[in-house]
């Protein structure tokens, strides 16, 4: 039997997917902050956009911390949330 939230919420909205976990456990486990580029090489599966949109979406929720750095598009860093605490 599904349950409530399975009914009002798709699987393809649901926004704690796998991918989204990955990333916060990818970003979460790591001794530094990583580049982007360094997390796409550890989810080879998925497409570059769809790993940084992801990325961009959690930082908005506060889950993780990012920030672009260098000139130009720049370079995204991305840590965890309480790394500097």
């Amino acid at each position: 039997m599904r349950g409530l939230e399975q009914i009002l919420m798709p699987e393809s909205m649901n926004t704690k997917d796998r991918l989204t976990e990955t990333l916060i456990k990818i970003v979460s486990d790591a001794s530094e902050p990583l580049e982007t580029k360094e997390i796409e090489k550890k989810v080879p599966a998925e497409t570059r956009q769809k790993i940084f949109n992801r990325l961009k979406n959690l930082r908005g929720e506060g889950t993780i911390k990012g920030k672009m750095v260098g000139a130009g598009k720049g370079t995204w860093i991305w840590w965890k949330k309480d790394a500097f605490a």
